[in-house]
């Protein structure tokens, strides 16, 4: 007969572990499904987030549109594409430099004007559309003059 403790000692190993696989499946489905609650909450931050930007953005165009409106400013608004900017100073022949002292402003400005790097202000914007509107004779008498 067979040692009655090894038995015994061998059955409740065996009872524990079946009581645990049971405890650690339990957990595995409540670790799935909170797994799954925090993935559907970051996405529905993100798309919250998302929103909010969205909305703010709204509201800083809207603000900046009431501005200018109440400013009274009846002035048409003007565009500006640094690819026309490009284009009227090859198509006058001169440099940046020269083109900048017709707007009032450095040559490096007309470069970073020209490559998108910045953008030039609603008064720097009224200038830029004096010179579109000069030949390259006006241009020439302008900067002679200057």
């Amino acid at each position: 007969m067979p040692n009655i403790a090894s038995i015994l000692k061998s059955e409740i190993s065996r009872v524990a572990r079946k009581e645990v696989r049971a405890e650690m499946e339990t957990l595995k489905k409540a670790s799935v499904h909170h797994r799954a609650a925090i993935a559907a909450l970051r996405r529905q931050v993100s798309s919250l987030e998302k929103e909010l930007r969205n909305v703010a953005k709204g509201t800083a165009r809207s603000s900046r549109a009431s501005a200018s409106e109440e400013d009274g400013d009846d002035s048409p608004k003007r565009r500006f594409s640094a690819g026309r900017l490009a284009a009227h100073r090859e198509k006058l022949g001169i440099s940046a430099a020269s083109y900048g002292k017709l707007v009032g402003v450095s040559g490096q400005t007309i470069y970073h004007w020209e490559q998108g790097k910045a953008r030039p202000r609603a008064a720097q914007l009224e200038s830029l559309a004096a010179v579109r509107g000069l030949g390259k004779q006006q241009v020439a008498e302008r900067l002679g003059a200057e």
